[in-house]
């Protein structure tokens, strides 16, 4: 180990966590050398010579604690490596200083910045993008070696069965409902919202002003002051959407009377739930809830909900898949930008919606509604998602996440071995860009169930597909192409994005879905104030890792 007690790694600290692992931590090179040529004579039964003149003042052997842990050490090599002497009989000095003589190739491991510099010198260089398991962190190291080598199921089979499942049928748009004769679960007093289950008490500012609007817009009270005393009373209840096969963008509040899309998926026959996307801006979702937000949902309630439904009778089931799949192929990835999705689902119902009989007028609100809101097709992505994922819940043994959410105090993930248990975190600050005006000190942190689409791996991790969406939430286009990694890609050469996001690999590997999502202001009653990206924190797929080791091994 060499440095210096100034480094900002904190010397004495890495030395003491490398030998509490197990690690011979000697105090300069030469001497780790030596103590390596030494284990090599005990494993060989070789002697190797000396390597060369001692340095002045130099000691062999290694410090106190140490000498005795290398000794240890070394007799262990020597007995459990005596068979490998045959392939070892060539190490020694003179085969090293050969190295010195023939020219050196290497090999680099880690930092990618050295393996830089010797390209640089023209000397030959491969690199190999590697780091620790588990950011070297012992306890998960052996979490990872226990599912790997201790499982009580066969991890891997329970993995493919829940790949066969999400790629297994198609999810198709149904219909149109209202939120309490359609979604499970729903009652008049029930209020449900995104991410894990929260109070009002703990509701961060935009959910508050969600629920605020909501309330006014059911009719249950008059005035603002009213609200507060409803929603503090208790008589009124929360849920998450995804505890009952919804999901809601932003705060995601359902109420009661909402119109709600209907999405199926084939072969399995669950549904998933969504209400229809308001626009962007001052919008309920984002914690709005002026006379404007309330006018909009009431006429999407009465004008625009049956008018599509209609169309959807005329036209039967829609396939998302087939519309998500040419979306992403015209520079949508499925989350932030939905501009080709919302063309393409005007195109698939405006041939139904001319043939209506219904007053020109109120074809031409619908019609120009969807036009103007490129989110439109947000709240069909979404439960599609929510739809497709649903399946996989029931594989016991599976490591696969099958379910993101954020409250905009917590974010939560949960796994398909572990049904209905949500691991939690804190919500991060989204970064990214602002409207004029705004800035990060508005910012609240991160909230929405839109995450589930890159839990269904578009969204953030297929932003390769929509590169100019770094001009609305931050980055480079070369960001976008780096995020992206079973959706086709043409700028990919029609490459795919994963499939689903394993959260053995997420801890293994350190890399976490990249989330690209709005920005809410952190008080109620304002709205949309910029968006960006966000990753969720590790500690949801640490806590969840070590849940499924305590359950699947022995």
């Amino acid at each position: 180990m060499t440095g210096t007690p100034g480094d900002f790694q904190g010397f004495e600290a890495q030395v003491a966590q490398l030998r509490s692992a197990g690690v011979i931590v000697m105090p300069s090179n030469y001497q780790a050398s030596l103590l390596a040529l030494k284990i090599m004579e005990k494993v060989t039964g070789t002697t190797t010579g000396a390597l060369g003149s001692k340095p002045q003042g130099a000691a062999v052997q290694p410090k106190a604690d140490a000498q005795a842990s290398g000794a240890e050490t070394a007799a262990q090599a020597a007995s459990a490596g005596a068979s490998d002497s045959a392939s070892l009989n060539l190490v020694g000095p003179k085969r090293i200083l050969s190295l010195f003589t023939q020219g050196l190739k290497f090999i680099n491991l880690g930092l990618e910045s050295f393996a830089k510099n010797l390209a640089a010198c023209e000397t030959p260089i491969v690199h190999m993008d590697w780091v620790p398991p588990a950011g070297g962190k012992p306890e998960l190291i052996q979490v990872l070696d226990r599912l790997e080598n201790r499982a009580t199921v066969d991890i891997e089979k329970a993995n493919a069965e829940a790949v066969e499942r999400i790629l297994s049928g198609k999810p198709i748009i149904k219909g149109i409902g209202t939120a309490l004769e359609t979604i499970p679960g729903m009652k008049p007093n029930l209020f449900l919202h995104a991410g894990p289950p929260v109070t009002w008490e703990k509701m961060c500012g935009p959910m508050r002003g969600a629920v605020i609007g909501g309330l006014l817009y059911e009719g249950l009270v008059k005035t603002e002051e009213e609200v507060l005393a409803l929603a503090e009373s208790g008589k009124i209840e929360f849920s998450p959407c995804q505890d009952h096969a919804a999901v809601g963008p932003m705060a995601g509040i359902v109420t009661p009377r909402m119109s709600v899309w209907i999405i199926e998926k084939e072969t399995f026959g669950n549904q998933a739930y969504a209400t229809l996307n308001e626009g962007l801006g001052k919008v309920l979702r984002y914690g709005a809830y002026s006379q404007e937000v309330l006018d909009r949902l009431r006429w999407m309630e009465q004008e625009l909900a049956p008018i599509l439904q209609r169309a959807i009778e005329h036209h039967g089931h829609v396939d998302m898949r087939s519309l998500i799949i040419k979306a992403l192929q015209m520079g949508d990835e499925g989350h932030k930008r939905n501009r080709a999705g919302t063309s393409l689902i005007i195109r698939e119902l405006a041939p139904r919606l001319v043939m209506l009989d219904e007053k020109k007028e109120a074809l031409s609100r619908v019609l120009s509604f969807m036009h103007q809101n490129d989110h439109f097709f947000l709240n069909l992505t979404m439960p599609s998602a929510k739809s497709v994922l649903m399946p996989a819940e029931e594989v016991p043994g599976s490591t696969v996440i099958t379910a993101q959410g954020r409250n905009g105090t917590e974010f939560v993930i949960q796994v398909a071995g572990l049904k209905g248990r949500w691991f939690t975190g804190h919500a991060g600050i989204v970064k990214g860009l602002y409207l004029p005006g705004f800035g990060s000190d508005d910012a609240a942190p991160d909230i929405g169930d839109s995450v589930i689409t890159e839990t269904s791996v578009i969204g953030g991790v297929a932003m390769a597909a929509a590169p100019a969406i770094v001009k609305f939430v931050g980055g480079t286009p070369e960001d976008a192409l780096r995020f992206t990694r079973e959706y086709k890609i043409p700028i990919r050469d029609f490459r795919g994005t994963p499939t689903v996001i394993d959260v053995r690999r997420v801890v293994e590997k350190g890399i976490l879905p990249v989330i690209n999502t709005g920005i809410a202001h952190k008080k109620n009653g304002i709205g949309m104030v910029g968006a960006g990206l966000v990753k969720p924190p590790v500690n949801c797929c640490q806590d969840a890792l070590k849940a499924l080791a305590k359950i699947y091994t022995t």
